[in-house]
């Protein structure tokens, strides 16, 4: 991989510049697209054809919203430009890579709890003999879950794109509001309680795609004031031979 150039800290004007996330490999992103759009996608037509039964309703919407918000993270991720073109351009991926950690990833996780109960205790998948001894899973239900503590691994250690828009305070509460209603909205899930289930996860959706709207704006101002006071090469060169 080629060397990351180095970028300036101190804008024109004396004022520092904006810290833009890394440059990433758009190729890497593009393949998690795929990933994303066909597994949800997948386990959702899965459920569809069972019958989809009360419970299945708004696992049934988050696999699909899972699905559906890594296509639109590709068209975010196709308009990258890595010479010319404008701001919002040179912040494709960043972008694209905000879309699917937070409407693609997001869901999914909170999806995935009661999507593991409801394919492994459904009579729609499994026939079931009257004679046969039915075995509580109990609290090995919650081992699909645990794949939500490295991704907020992953936006608390800095990974994240959202490290980058929002301040360590900010980005911390909005993690910590995911993790809390992910895990109330399964409880609500386990205990019948779908109304309160899809409130749950209308507010963790609704406040994703908040995060989104900011963030992918947010991105592109910052772009676009990082390159309206970014010193050229031409200055940098001036500035090397005075040194």
């Amino acid at each position: 991989m080629a060397k990351e150039k180095e970028r300036s800290t101190v804008g024109t004007d004396g004022v520092a510049l904006p810290v833009l996330p890394p440059d990433r490999d758009p190729r890497v992103w593009a393949r998690l697209v795929r990933v994303m759009f066909y597994t949800p996608g997948f386990l959702a037509l899965l459920l569809i054809k069972a019958g989809e039964p009360t419970s299945f309703g708004i696992t049934v919407e988050l696999l699909m919203l899972s699905s559906a918000a890594a296509v639109v993270a590709g068209l975010f991720i196709g308009t990258q430009s890595s010479s010319g073109g404008d701001h919002a351009s040179r912040a494709g991926v960043w972008s694209g890579s905000l879309v699917i950690e937070l409407l693609s990833v997001v869901p999914f996780l909170c999806a995935v709890p009661s999507l593991f109960h409801e394919l492994a205790t459904s009579a729609l998948f499994h026939a079931r003999d009257a004679s046969a001894t039915v075995v509580p899973l109990g609290a090995s239900e919650m081992i699909p879950a645990v794949a939500i503590l490295p991704f907020m691994i992953y936006q608390l250690a800095g990974f994240g794109t959202l490290h980058f828009v929002l301040s360590r305070t900010a980005n911390i509460a909005i993690n910590a509001a995911i993790l809390v209603l992910i895990v109330a909205a399964y409880v609500a899930n386990r205990s019948g309680g779908f109304i309160e289930e899809r409130v749950l996860s209308g507010l963790l959706v609704i406040s994703m795609a908040i995060t989104v709207f900011y963030g992918v704006m947010k991105l592109r101002n910052m772009q676009a004031d990082y390159d309206a006071r970014a010193p050229r090469k031409a200055d940098k060169k001036e500035k090397e031979k005075k040194e």
